[in-house]
């Protein structure tokens, strides 16, 4: 019993001491500022990821933007540049030709179903 005794006293000694309350406090604080909080770490590190995928996306864009308008200068210069985007992009052609697109789909066959009926 002396040793459950002395176990108490610690325990207590320990609870009433100031170096634990600070220590509760500040773990706290770390949880609710760490965690918690919507100005987070946790919240900083998912900014960051989104922010570099947004980055990406940025650069996607002006790659684009950078195609578009070399072809809009080709366009300005040659005229026969706009029949050959017309062509590829639209699909247009003369009147002497045809046009076969060949799909690259990985689409099975589809099958044909008849919604007619006779009377």
């Amino acid at each position: 019993m002396k040793v459950l005794d002395n176990i108490k006293v610690i325990v207590l000694k320990v609870w009433r001491s100031q170096a634990l309350k600070y220590t509760v406090v500040v773990l706290l604080g770390v949880l609710v500022v760490g965690f918690l909080d919507e100005n987070s770490i946790w919240n900083h590190f998912k900014n960051q990821r989104r922010i570099s995928e947004l980055e990406e996306e940025i650069g996607k864009y002006n790659a684009a933007f950078e195609r578009d308008q070399s072809q809009i200068r080709q366009m300005n210069k040659d005229p026969k540049a706009m029949e050959k985007i017309a062509r590829e992009r639209y699909f247009m052609k003369a009147d002497d030709e045809d046009i076969y697109v060949l799909s690259d789909d990985e689409r099975g066959p589809q099958r044909i179903v008849n919604n007619e009926t006779t009377e």
